[in-house]
C-alpha cells in the first residue's frame, strides 16, 4: 500500500478501518499499539509505530528495578494506592490511583501473556498459583522506597526494561503491526477546514522527517502522515537537564508538539531527580532496589546521614531522598555521597544486579568491598499532556499515554516501579478505545507528501547551554531569583529551524524549558519533587494542578512569546491527611473512572485528591 492509500484500507467487505498512528516505542505505546489489533477483525484498527530510533529504543529499556502490582496474594490494591498516594504529595489523583492500582495485576497477567519473563524464585505464598504452572517455582519480588510491602517484580536482576520491551517488540513484530523506525516527530497535524471554531480542530495526523539523525539535502521537507487518530507515547524530557539518567532520544518532542497542537499539558514543575546515580559521566543510575536489599547512603565521613531525615531512611519517597542527598553533597562542597553495599555480598550483588555489577566494575569499581559515588540525575516526568483515564486529550482525536501523558496518577512525585505499570495499565485502557470505537468521518486531506517546513530564525543553538541553566537553575532545588534567571536567559534563546533531528529536538526542548520554568515560578511553595528554598512551606490551598493555557498564539520558541499557567479546580484537602492512611481507596472502590470523559474537566479530579 502506498501512503495515498493510508487511511482508506478496509476489510473484505469494504468497511473503512481507523487510521491510528502510535508516536513512541516504549511500554506505553507498544502496549497500545497492540490492544488496539486485538479486537475482532472487522473493527480492528491499522496500526502504524512511528519511533525517533530503533524500535526497542525508549526509557523502558533502560529502567532496572522492576514494575510495582498488588499481583500477590499477601498485598491489596488498597494497600497499593496508599502508598502512591502518599509518595504524591497531596496532588495523586485517587480515581486515576485506584484505576492504575486496581488493573495492575491484570496488566501484569497481560505482560506475562506477551512473553515478559519475570524472575522466579521466590518464596511459595501458599495463597495463589497465579501464573505458575505445576512445577515451576514462584515469582520473585522485591521491596523498594516508599513501599509499604515487597510487590516489585523484576527480570534479569536488574533488567526489567530490557526483559519487557524484548518481548513486547517480538509481540508487535508478530502482530504484523507496521513500524517506522528513524523517524522524528515534527508535529501534529491538524484539520480545522471543517470546524466552525478552529479551537475543536480535529487530528489530521503527523508530520515526520525520516532517517533525520543528519541535515537533510531536500532543505527541511517534511513527510505527512494522515491518520483518524494520534497516540502521543513519546516519553519524559530528561535531556532538559545536564545529568539524566534518560537517553538521547528523551527529548520530550510528543508533549511539545501536542501543546503547540493545543493540547493542554500540566504539572510540568514535577521533575523527578533520581537519588542515587553513579558520579561518572553518563550518569548510569543505581537502581532503588538496591537500597530496597539493605544498602545504606553515607556522607564522605561514613555518617549514615538519613536516618536523621526520614523514618524510613533510605527508604523514604525519591524526592525526599534526592534532596537530602544534594544537601549532604553540598555540606561536603560537592563530594559525592557513597552507597554502601557491601553488606549484601559479591555473589548477592553480582546474581540480583548483574547489569550494575557489570557497569561498575567496567569503572574499575567493585562494589562488594567499596561504596559508590553517587549523585542524583534528572530522571522523570510526573507531568505532561493533560488526558483522562482513557488517554484522551482537549484535542479530538489526540491520545497520550505514559510518561508523556499527565493522567494525576503520581501527583508531585512518583513512587518507585509505577512508571512501567502507568505504561501497561493506560496503554492496555488506550488500545481498548481505539479498538472498541468505530472512527469518525474525516475530510479527505489527499495523497500525504512532503511539504516545506516553515522558514526560521537561523541562530546557532547551544542545547549543552539550556541544559546547564536548567540543571543549576531548575533542578532540585530552586527558588524566585534563580528561575526567573533562568526566564531570562531562554527567551534570548532561539531554536533553530527544524531541518534535522537535532534542531527538531533543540525546538521541543526550549518550549518545554520556558513551559517548565513557567510552572515552576507559578507554584509558590515547595510540593513532592518541585523545592523552593524560597517558599519552603507546602500551602493546602495549592493541591491541585497547574495548566497551560491551551493553543498558545505562537510557541514558546519564538522569541518574546509568553507561557501562562493556570491553577484548575478545588484544593485537594484543606489540611494534611493521615499519612497511613487508606481510607481515599476504599472511599473510591465503586468509582466509574470512564464517567470522566472531558480531561479539562478537573473538578471531580481535585475533590477526590488525597494527600
Amino acid at each position: 500500500m502506498d501512503r495515498g492509500e493510508r487511511g482508506l484500507a478496509g476489510d473484505s467487505a469494504g468497511a473503512r478501518r481507523r487510521e491510528v498512528i502510535v508516536v513512541g516505542s516504549g511500554i506505553a505505546g507498544l502496549v497500545a499499539a497492540l490492544s488496539a489489533v486485538s479486537g475482532p477483525e472487522p473493527v480492528r484498527p491499522n496500526v502504524t509505530i512511528v519511533t525517533k530510533g530503533a524500535i526497542d529504543e525508549s526509557n523502558t529499556r533502560y529502567a532496572q528495578g522492576g514494575i510495582a502490582a498488588a499481583w500477590f496474594p499477601d498485598d491489596s490494591a488498597a494497600a497499593h494506592a496508599a502508598d502512591t498516594v502518599r509518595a504524591g504529595a497531596g496532588l495523586a489523583d485517587a480515581v486515576a490511583v485506584d484505576v492504575l492500582t486496581g488493573e495492575g495485576a491484570s496488566a501484569i497477567d497481560a505482560l506475562i501473556g506477551w512473553g515478559v519473563q519475570f524472575d522466579r524464585g521466590g518464596e511459595d505464598l501458599g495463597g495463589s498459583d497465579r501464573g505458575i504452572s505445576k512445577g515451576e517455582a514462584p515469582y520473585a519480588r522485591g521491596l523498594e522506597a516508599a513501599h509499604s510491602v515487597a510487590r516489585v517484580l523484576h527480570a534479569g536482576g536488574d533488567r526489567t526494561g530490557a526483559e519487557i520491551e524484548r518481548a513486547l517488540v517480538a509481540a508487535v513484530r508478530a502482530a504484523g503491526i507496521r513500524v517506522i523506525e528513524n523517524a522524528v516527530l515534527v508535529d501534529v497535524v491538524m484539520d480545522s477546514s471543517s470546524a466552525a471554531d478552529s479551537r475543536v480542530a480535529r487530528v489530521a495526523g503527523v508530520s515526520i522527517l525520516r532517517d533525520a539523525t543528519q541535515p537533510r539535502r531536500d532543505e527541511g521537507l517534511l513527510e505527512f502522515l494522515s491518520a483518524d487518530d494520534v497516540v502521543i507515547a513519546t516519553g519524559g524530557a530528561g535531556q532538559l537537564f545536564a545529568h539524566t539518567t534518560n537517553p538521547d532520544v528523551a527529548t520530550g518532542d510528543g508533549v511539545a508538539a501536542a501543546w503547540r497542537a493545543g493540547a493542554e499539558v500540566a504539572d510540568l514543575e514535577f521533575v523527578q531527580f533520581h537519588p542515587t546515580t553513579l558520579d561518572a559521566p553518563g550518569n548510569f543510575l543505581i537502581s532503588e532496589a538496591v537500597r530496597g536489599e539493605g544498602a545504606v547512603l553515607l556522607g564522605a565521613d561514613g555518617d549514615r546521614f538519613m536516618t536523621r531525615v526520614h523514618d524510613d531512611a533510605e527508604l523514604a519517597p525519591r524526592d525526599i531522598v534526592a534532596r537530602a542527598i544534594a544537601a549532604q553533597m553540598a555540606r561536603q562542597r560537592g563530594k559525592p555521597v557513597l552507597l554502601d553495599a557491601t553488606a549484601l555480598g559479591a555473589e548477592f550483588l553480582a546474581r540480583r544486579f548483574p547489569g550494575i555489577d557489570r557497569a561498575t566494575r567496567a569503572l574499575g569499581v567493585d562494589w562488594a568491598r567499596q561504596p559508590l559515588p553517587i549523585t542524583p540525575a534528572a530522571h522523570y516526568s510526573m507531568g505532561g499532556i493533560v488526558t483522562d483515564l482513557d488517554g484522551r486529550t482537549n484535542v479530538p482525536g489526540l491520545w497520550a499515554v505514559g510518561e508523556a501523558a499527565r493522567t494525576g496518577v503520581h501527583g508531585a512525585n512518583r513512587l518507585a516501579s509505577n512508571s512501567l505499570l502507568e505504561g501497561a495499565v493506560f496503554g492496555m485502557r488506550v488500545g481498548r478505545m481505539l479498538n472498541e470505537h468505530v472512527s469518525a468521518s474525516v475530510s479527505a486531506l489527499g495523497a500525504p507528501g512532503a511539504a516545506a517546513l516553515a522558514a526560521g530564525q537561523s541562530a546557532p543553538f547551544d542545547r549543552a547551554a539550556l541544559q546547564r541553566i536548567m540543571w543549576e537553575r531548575v533542578g532540585l532545588l530552586r527558588d524566585e531569583a534563580g528561575l526567573r534567571a533562568a526566564s531570562a536567559d531562554l527567551d534570548r534563546m532561539i531554536a533553530p529551524p527544524a531541518l534535522d533531528r537535532r534542531s527538531v529536538e533543540d525546538r521541543n526542548l526550549l518550549d518545554l524549558a520556558r513551559l517548565t520554568v513557567a510552572a515552576a515560578l507559578a507554584r509558590t511553595e515547595s510540593r513532592g519533587a518541585h523545592s523552593r528554598s524560597d517558599i519552603p512551606e507546602t500551602r493546602p490551598g495549592l493541591a491541585r494542578p497547574l495548566v497551560s493555557a491551551a493553543r498558545p498564539s505562537a510557541p514558546a520558541s519564538v522569541p518574546g512569546t509568553s507561557v501562562s499557567m493556570a491553577l484548575v479546580g478545588e484544593p485537594a484537602l484543606s489540611e494534611p491527611c493521615d499519612q497511613k492512611s487508606v481510607a481515599h481507596s476504599e472511599q473510591h472502590e465503586h468509582s466509574e473512572p470512564h464517567d470522566r470523559s472531558d480531561p479539562r474537566d478537573t473538578s471531580d479530579t481535585e475533590k477526590t485528591s488525597a494527600c
